[in-house]
Formats: structure tokens, C-alpha cells, sequence
């Protein structure tokens, strides 16, 4: 038998009224104000989209954008809610380090809790897959859990981080501090800002 996926495993135990910590229903703030500020232009790809709220967001704002992830269960509830909001969402099961063999030109990238999951090497593996996916000039906005240790909570990703995965042919912009709404592992009905990252990064 395969290896079981951590992230399948997770979306499945929703069904038992255990939902992963970082799919609290609804967009990150980070992500509403990213917009509202003119900073996302379509194509979008949002990379490991989960249940599919930021896909959901810009789609019902007219926006051309794809939502990927790994996991058939997420992929499935997206789908679900696209159908029961009436949005016209386009979700697809996929992998983030295999982007690119569509020349797919995206115009912007949202990630929310992908990036910081990854070790060295396989950052080193992403951001080439999201070179080959962006055209020249692309945005990629990434929020992560920032390196601040947090009770129930694992290590993220810090700026040095950052600096290194998006070396040769980007240029980092921005690096900042902003939250990360989680539910709280101790009270799963409850919301809290975990101390995360925001970065934009340019493709050269």
C-alpha cells in the first residue's frame, strides 16, 4: 500500500467534524486587501487552494483563476461550494511542483500555507514550477506562518527563507509581517491570528 497523504487524511477527518487548522471557511484577510489594493491580476493560479475560498473570491469578482491542489477531498468540497454559491470556479487536482508543461502564463500567484510546508530542497523545486507557470513580470504573493515559534502550532517559513527559494530570476519586493487565521487547535470553533509572513515576489 502507498504512503498515506497527510493533506488527504486531513480534509477527510473533516467529515468527522475535525477540520484541518488552517481551513476556517472563509478568505484570509491578507488576501481580501491584496485585491482591494489592485495588487492580483488574472490569469490567477491559486497553488494548493484547499477547499477553494480564495479561488471562490476571485472568481465571483470576474476574475480568470484556477484553484490546485493535491488532495481529491479538498477538490471535491471546492467543487461543492462553487455549485452551492452559483460561482463559476474552476478547481483541478494537482501538483504544485509540476507547473509549467501548459505554458500556462499566469499574471499572479496566491499561495496561503503551501510554501511553508516545504524543506529547502522542495522550495527549490517550487519556485522553479512557478517560474515555468508565470509570465515575465508575474506577481506571487505567498503567505506563510512566519518563524516565531507559536504554541499548537509548527515552525513556518522566515524571510531568509524566502530570500533564498526566490533566488535566480525573481526579485523578492516585499516582505512583511501579517496574520495568519487559524482555527485554535484547543477550541476548533475558535479563530486565531497566528504571526505569519507576507511576501511579494516578482518574476524576472
Amino acid at each position: 500500500m502507498g504512503e498515506k497523504d497527510p493533506f488527504e487524511e486531513a480534509y477527510r477527518a473533516k467529515a468527522r467534524r475535525q477540520a484541518p487548522p488552517w481551513d476556517v471557511g472563509h478568505p484570509q484577510e491578507v488576501v481580501v486587501r491584496l485585491e482591494r489594493a489592485g495588487l492580483i491580476e488574472g490569469p490567477v493560479l491559486d497553488a494548493g487552494c484547499g477547499t477553494g475560498e480564495h479561488t471562490l473570491l476571485l472568481a465571483a469578482l470576474g476574475y480568470d483563476v484556477l484553484g490546485i491542489d493535491s488532495s481529491p477531498a479538498a477538490i471535491i468540497e471546492a467543487r461543492a461550494k462553487a455549485e452551492e454559491r452559483g460561482i463559476a470556479a474552476t478547481f483541478e487536482l494537482g501538483d504544485a511542483l509540476r507547473l509549467g508543461g501548459r505554458g500556462e502564463g499566469y499574471a499572479t500567484v496566491v499561495d496561503t500555507g503551501l510554501f511553508h510546508l516545504f524543506d529547502d530542497e522542495t522550495r527549490a523545486r517550487y519556485t522553479a514550477a512557478l517560474h515555468r507557470a508565470c509570465r515575465p513580470g508575474a506577481q506571487v504573493h505567498v503567505l506563510s506562518l512566519s518563524d516565531t515559534p507559536t504554541e499548537g502550532f509548527p515552525p513556518g517559513a522566515g524571510q531568509a527563507d524566502y530570500r533564498t527559494a526566490f533566488g535566480d530570476g525573481w526579485h523578492v519586493e516585499e516582505i512583511q509581517a501579517a496574520p495568519f487565521t487559524c482555527l485554535d487547535p484547543r477550541d476548533p470553533l475558535r479563530e486565531v491570528d497566528v504571526p505569519g509572513w507576507l511576501a511579494r515576489v516578482r518574476r524576472s
